[in-house]
């Protein structure tokens, strides 16, 4: 059964990133499973560090993207919003090329915090990053 309060098409998710920090890294969000959100980003010359493997901070950023927007899929948007309030991410090997995917799913869903856990992927499918992240759970007008 899937846990999503809302499922909004593959095309629809990547509308919404195209013209911010991960649509201009080339992410995309590739699948909506009953209880996880995966997605891919290239590594390429937007994603490398001077080193030429995958930056830090762009793993960070697949991992965000894929938990807010599956925080967001489990609100009432028209009461709430989810917004990231802390994330660490281990990496564990080095990535020079191809396209790291990811894997969100929550470990934790309250009503005013949610925890997941974002694993990433070299193209070699060995384990190359895993993150969680806290989201706060906000509601309208509490600004």
């Amino acid at each position: 059964m899937a846990i999503w309060q809302s499922k909004p098409t593959l095309e629809a998710l990547n509308q919404g990133i195209a013209s911010c920090m991960p649509g201009y890294l080339g992410m995309q969000i590739t699948e909506i499973g009953d209880d996880y959100l995966e997605g891919r980003l290239p590594v390429d010359h937007r994603t490398r560090q001077p080193f030429g493997i995958l930056h830090g901070g762009a793993s960070v950023v697949l991992a965000e993207t894929l938990g807010s927007v599956g925080a967001n899929l489990l609100v009432d948007t028209a009461r709430f919003y989810c917004v990231g309030q802390e994330i660490n991410a281990n990496h564990l090997r080095p990535v020079p090329d191809g396209e790291v995917t990811g894997r969100a799913r929550p470990v934790h869903l309250g009503r005013t915090s949610q925890v997941w856990e974002i694993l990433l992927h070299a193209p070699n499918g060995k384990l190359s990053c895993i993150s969680r992240l806290t989201i706060a759970v906000v509601a309208r007008g509490d600004r």
